[in-house]
């Protein structure tokens, strides 16, 4: 009798034990899920001038002046799965202030990442540039960032939306003179190009890494419901939540804008 107690006691303890194993195993998997979701807020640990943000119009600084050049050569579409990206020659270029980017991509979020006075926009564009030469430990980006209103087509994006692999990490050629950055700002043109929001920031992604010149286009483009909900069902809601300014100040931005092939 004693050693059936003894049985039944370990086998309880065993599963007193699987159970806090299962409690452990599945408290984990749910912190990798949160930190793995694009609108899990970090806690902290990644630094203090975060991205995105909300843009509170009334609150931003004096207009500062600067310069901007684009040479953009389209040749690649890409469905990453999170995302759906368009990649640049080694021709492709940007100079700010007389400072030299290569540009290397640009991509989508669905719905904005940026929200401008508390509005979150259904989505944003990325223009993604490196620093040339860059001798820092880590890499330093200047990034523009136009955000979408549902409306009208947007033609440029016509030109790309058929032609986005269907497979998850394919890559569709394209050349540039298919796809066509200029036809971005259709109406706008580059006039409406030199207007934005400048702040400090990283990257939305990870490692989130805090170097990042962040430019906001104050014009609001357009792009038909058709695309968004396309660009969103291929991505899905890709999107990291709002960050905490902790002090940093974001400028009026006035750009003398000049393009090639833009």
């Amino acid at each position: 009798m004693k050693q059936i107690l003894l049985q039944l006691s370990i086998f309880c303890a065993l599963l007193i034990s699987c159970e806090n194993t299962k409690q452990s195993v599945k408290e984990h998997d749910d912190h990798v899920a949160i930190s793995e979701t694009p609108y899990a807020v970090p806690n902290g640990e990644f630094g203090d001038i975060q991205s995105p943000i909300n843009i509170l119009t009334g609150k931003v600084d004096d207009v500062i002046h600067s310069k901007l050049n684009i040479e953009a050569h389209c040749n690649a579409v890409e469905n990453k799965g999170h995302t759906v990206q368009l990649d640049f020659d080694s021709t492709s270029q940007l100079y700010f202030d007389d400072v030299k980017y290569n540009f290397k991509q640009l991509h989508f979020h669905t719905p904005s990442e940026h929200q401008i006075d508390g509005i979150t926009y259904p989505m944003e564009l990325h223009m993604v540039n490196v620093l040339d030469h860059d001798q820092s430990e880590k890499p330093h980006y200047l990034v523009i960032g136009v955000l979408f209103k549902m409306g009208k087509e947007n033609p440029f994006i016509n030109e790309f939306i058929n032609k986005i692999p269907k497979d998850e990490n394919g890559i569709a050629n394209v050349t540039d003179q298919e796809v066509r950055l200029e036809d971005l700002f259709g109406k706008y043109g580059c006039e409406e190009m030199k207007h934005y929001y400048h702040y400090n920031g990283s990257l939305t992604t990870p490692p989130y890494t805090e170097t990042v010149s962040w430019h906001i286009n104050q014009v609001i483009f357009e792009a038909s419901a058709d695309q968004i909900q396309f660009l969103n069902k291929l991505e899905g809601n890709n999107a990291r939540h709002i960050q905490d300014l902790k002090g940093r100040h974001v400028e009026k931005e006035d750009l003398l804008v000049t393009a090639k092939h833009i």
